[in-house]
């Protein structure tokens, strides 16, 4: 009694093959058909005719799947589906607005690589007004996701709580604005390389959104320039972001972590890794003013973040701190790792590599007074600990779980053969 089917580059499984698997596999509940060439639409049409049972359908890259069998199977089984993946397909806006029209069952949907859907396929998939249940969307190199359809989107879902769009060059901050204002019930964003987006955008959106976001997240968006101190834009309230993640924005910097600072006073969680315009005032902007206890913090790449930053943290958030990330930060000394040894009683993640840290630091976690519960310690890269922080790496072994020795010139085989053979219970990548 087949449930769930995975047929992945299988081009010798073709529509008859399909019509057998519907007619003898109706209890059928997940099925994924990914790079099949021999399957079109025949096939499909028969999968939405007997598998009534079938919650969960992703399809990517059959080339002889269109809109007839997109569409049949959507009006079809639109009532129950909950998850629906289409990805590189050779579909048009027909099969979006069948989806928007009987997709009622969706919490799910996921649309990748749709290039002959345009900006009216969206548009009328939202306005159909039928998807009053979907929860998440995903939105990856679909050149018809536009401001106009990010709208329609926002107004059309009302249960709406997570979106995420990668590579959608035309929206812009103006879509940004409008999903804030008609998405009530959105809890997460996440866009990565939608360049069109600037600093006013996504600012514009923070400011307006509703009390229901918790986490927002932003990468490779080559559109975003550091504010002006004279900006414009106005402050509506505070924050209730948990989550905040900045990756890889050339632009970003410390004027845009001061306004955000101003408004997000609850973070637990937040990432700002590969922002060389970023300094210590910037990050200390951010985080004077957070309410609650700092949970995660991943600083990598941050080349211009110091000493001065790590002792504040850990200072005021070192009691709840769990995962501390300073890979890169080439400022970064061992006056971090006292500073994270005397404050951070429950750091159980510490990732330093490629910093100046050296033996005296790895000597100061060991020694820690609040006998720290390391589980996973990362080192590569730190030329600077050699062989004389055995003992302390040892002593520091008794709780972990992962240890990163990689490109640590100065640590010899003899000493890296002796932590394989004491620290046994540790994954060593060395």
């Amino acid at each position: 009694m087949i449930e769930k089917l995975d047929l992945s580059r299988c081009p010798g499984i073709t529509d008859n093959a399909m019509v057998a698997i519907a007619e003898n596999c109706l209890h059928l509940s997940d099925l994924t058909i990914d790079s099949c060439s021999g399957i079109g639409n025949e096939g499909l049409r028969a999968i939405a005719r007997r598998c009534t049972n079938l919650r969960s359908i992703s399809i990517r890259s059959c080339p002889r799947i269109g809109d007839q069998g997109v569409a049949f199977l959507l009006a079809q089984a639109g009532s129950y589906l909950t998850k629906v993946k289409l990805q590189m397909l050779n579909i048009t806006g027909l099969s979006l607005a069948v989806l928007g029209h009987y997709g009622a069952a969706v919490t799910d949907l996921v649309l990748h690589g749709l290039q002959g859907v345009n900006e009216k396929g969206f548009w009328v998939m939202a306005n159909a007004k039928g998807m009053k249940k979907l929860k998440s969307l995903s939105v990856m190199s679909c050149r018809g996701m536009t401001d106009v359809g990010l709208e329609a989107v926002g107004n059309g879902c009302p249960d709406l709580k997570h979106v995420s769009l990668n590579k959608c060059l035309l929206v812009s901050g103006k879509g940004l604005v409008a999903l804030a204002k008609s998405a009530l019930s959105l809890e997460s964003l996440k866009l990565e390389e939608c360049h069109r987006i600037n600093q006013f955008g996504f600012l514009g959106f923070l400011t307006n959104c509703g009390s229901k976001l918790k986490a927002f997240s932003l990468a490779n968006c080559m559109g975003i320039q550091d504010l002006n101190p004279e900006s414009p834009l106005q402050l509506t309230g505070c924050s209730s972001i948990r989550s905040l993640s900045i990756r890889c924005c050339p632009g970003f910097g410390d004027a845009s972590l001061a306004f955000l600072g101003k408004f997000c006073h609850q973070l637990q969680d937040v990432e700002l890794s590969g922002l060389n315009g970023v300094t210590d005032a910037g990050v200390l902007e951010l985080l004077q003013s957070n309410n609650v206890g700092l949970v995660k913090v991943n600083l990598s790449g941050c080349i211009n973040v110091s000493d001065n930053t790590v002792s504040a943290i850990s200072m005021c958030h070192g009691r709840f701190m769990e995962s501390l990330n300073l890979d890169g930060c080439k400022n970064i000394t061992d006056a971090s790792l006292v500073a994270v040894a005397k404050n951070c009683y429950s750091v159980s993640d510490l990732d330093i590599s490629n910093t100046l840290v050296s033996d005296h630091g790895i000597k100061a976690l060991a020694s820690s007074p609040n006998h720290l519960n390391l589980q996973v310690l990362s080192v590569g890269g730190c030329s600077a600990i050699t062989d004389k922080s055995k003992a302390c790496i040892q002593k520091l072994g008794r709780t972990l779980l992962g240890l990163n020795i990689q490109r640590c010139g100065r640590i010899s085989s003899s000493t890296v053969d002796n932590l394989l053979e004491h620290l046994w219970r540790c994954d060593i990548l060395y």
